[in-house]
């Protein structure tokens, strides 16, 4: 049956409850931003011993988000009949996403995954499939990979923020293999000597080849082999941390190991990059590229899917074989993004991925700012204090852990009581504009 929409709702700002992932890697209770974010709306009593991961703002099957049925000046709890953003969004596609976003991805979905994560121990060594391997995927595993879209996405630190993204250059491997020789004892020697005397000079299809061939080497190891060489290492950094002073990797691998004693995945993350961010600074993630979360709270934004290729640092299924072939092999540290001043309270970070970008909105107690009408959808969710959001409906009091679906062509002003942090997903600008 066609779901009837009030005609002064259609085009309206709609207030969202949303769902929320308590994946054990979350941050616990009150220390979840994420945590603190339900609660308000889903008006709950946070569960101190519980871990609150990820809240999920869009339209995805795993994760949807319901329309509240109330005016947003109403605080009441919705009912059970209210339905989901992507049933709303499905009755009327023109009006919701607009016309170009229509025709660009269809009228059942935004393009967009919007999420607040909160990360307490490090997530899987991951990587997201290109389009091709996402349909291959979900084809033939459709229990493990859920749907067929590729996932490029983008980390904004909320607070101090750490991971590991994409491998180290060739120079800063070999000088690795010479400070770890479990390394070594697991690959063989035959292979150390391969990278070793691979040069830069013999071109970026030998260097990738090489990194290749010792990473797959390293996450194909027998899970007995790992177990002893993970616990060698382990004795030995604590022994060497007696005379030494163990570098920052070093640490993060005695803290990975913590959390996942005898993984492989603790030896791999010699070979990736240690990025930290500040709050407000952002990472993107293309398509084949490793990567995992350590800790910190961020706003992510994705193309809308969830498929994820893990093979180590995780209870989960593992498909190394899967991970190991589809990676890029790409070397060097990552680019961090730090957002364009918009006006002087909103910074717009836009990834090279046409599906989504994100605005931060920061505004001091009493001051406004505008956002125009853009021919796309978007979600805003209120992270910190609270204010006001004008449309052509009226004006309605916002709080913290407030999420709220704007459709295409919507004009929103903001004015903050109090502090007021704001982060908005939609369609990449560019696109739009295109």
């Amino acid at each position: 049956m066609e779901m009837q929409q009030p005609k002064q709702r259609q085009r309206s700002v709609q207030r969202l409850r949303c769902s929320v992932m308590n994946y054990d890697w979350g941050k616990k209770g009150r220390d979840s931003v994420v945590g603190r974010l339900c609660a308000s709306n889903s008006h709950s009593e946070i569960d101190l011993e519980k871990p609150y991961a990820e809240m999920w703002m869009g339209t995805h099957d795993s994760g949807p988000s319901f329309l509240i049925d109330q005016d947003l000046n109403n605080n009441s709890t919705p009912t059970g009949s209210s339905p989901s953003l992507r049933d709303w969004v499905s009755n009327n596609p023109n009006d919701m996403l607009g016309h170009k976003v229509v025709q660009k991805w269809g009228s059942s979905d935004l393009p967009f995954l919007f999420k607040v994560q909160s990360v307490a121990k490090a997530l899987s060594i991951q990587a997201h499939p290109d389009k091709e391997l996402a349909k291959a995927l979900h084809k033939s595993m459709p229990d493990i990979y859920k749907d067929d879209n590729y996932k490029p996405e983008m980390a904004l630190a909320l607070t101090h923020f750490q991971a590991l993204c994409g491998f180290i250059t060739l120079e800063e491997l070999k000088k690795v293999i010479g400070n770890v020789p479990e390394i070594v004892e697991l690959v063989g020697s035959e292979v150390e000597n391969q990278v070793l005397s691979t040069t830069k000079e013999e071109g970026e299809d030998k260097v990738m080849s090489v990194i290749r061939l010792i990473f797959t080497q390293l996450m194909s190891t027998n899970k007995e082999i790992i177990t002893t060489v993970t616990t060698k290492l382990k004795n030995r950094l604590h022994t060497e941390s007696q005379v030494r002073q163990l570098t920052e990797k070093e640490q993060l691998v005695l803290q990975l190991e913590k959390q996942y004693p005898d993984d492989v995945g603790v030896i791999s993350a010699f070979f990736l990059n240690h990025v930290k961010l500040n709050p407000g600074e952002a990472l993107c993630l293309g398509a084949n590229e490793p990567h995992a979360y350590i800790s910190g709270d961020c706003i992510e934004c994705m193309a809308t899917s969830d498929n994820v290729v893990r093979a180590g640092l995780t209870p989960k299924h593992r498909d190394i074989k899967t991970l190991c072939s589809m990676l890029t092999y790409k070397q060097g540290f990552p680019e961090i993004l730090r957002g364009v001043a918009v006006n002087p309270h909103v910074t717009r970070y836009i990834p090279p991925f046409e599906e989504f970008e994100v605005d931060r909105f920061h505004l001091p107690h009493g001051e406004s700012t505008e956002f125009p009408a853009v021919p796309g959808p978007s979600i805003f969710v209120v992270t910190f204090g609270k204010g006001t959001m004008c449309t052509s409906n009226g004006d309605h009091a916002i709080i913290q852990g407030d999420v709220l679906f704007a459709p295409a062509h919507t004009e929103i002003s903001i004015t903050s009581a109090s502090e007021l942090h704001i982060y908005r997903a939609g369609v990449n600008s560019t696109f739009l504009a295109s």
